[in-house]
């Protein structure tokens, strides 16, 4: 099972900026590495992203790889391999909702580019991926019940060693259908 990290909401107001997103995310997939590393695979000068570097340190987020580097270059890597979040109506404050934002605009940019690569995949990889959604109408206990099942399903698989691996993403979004439901204040 992958380990996780359920950030406070300092952790979140850290991670609402997209920049230290993608960074945490190139360090999850790619495993560690440098500021100026970084720097070229997110367009952007080396102090800017030490800069980012330590406000993720400073989280929890990741942490210095002591056994690479010298004392020139400081590598970094994720101490986790996923980021976990689960929100109920009084916790939603507009860091959340910033940390969310953020969110929702990588797997946007995210999902375009897979996109536009869809028609390229080897043979073996064509027909693996969905964009996919299904409707259904639920109490909130069997929502509940349906996201935690999925969850649990997602954090049983194990890395694969075998030759034509490759990494893999998955998604889970489940939520109530936006403007579907009366949120106006009672009278």
């Amino acid at each position: 099972m992958p380990s996780s990290i359920t950030p406070d909401i300092a952790g979140l107001r850290a991670l609402s900026h997209p920049v230290r997103l993608r960074m945490l995310g190139l360090l999850r997939s790619d495993g560690p590495a440098t500021a100026t590393v970084l720097a070229g695979r997110l367009g952007l000068n080396t102090g800017a992203t030490s800069y980012h570097l330590r406000q993720l340190a400073q989280h929890g987020f990741i942490e210095e790889d002591t056994e690479r580097g010298n004392a020139r270059d400081r590598w970094w890597r994720a101490t986790h391999e996923a980021t976990y979040t689960s929100f109920s109506g009084e916790d939603i404050t507009d860091d959340v909702e910033a940390y969310l934002a953020t969110v929702a605009m990588i797997y946007g940019e995210r999902l375009r580019t897979v996109v536009s690569e869809l028609r390229f995949y080897p043979e073996q990889w064509q027909g693996v991926s969905t964009l996919s959604d299904w409707h259904f109408t639920l109490t909130p206990a069997r929502a509940k019940a349906l996201v935690e099942a999925l969850t649990s399903t997602v954090e049983e698989v194990e890395d694969s060693t075998e030759d034509g691996a490759a990494p893999f993403v998955v998604n889970l979004n489940a939520y109530l259908e936006p403007g579907r439901l009366d949120l106006r204040e009672p009278e």
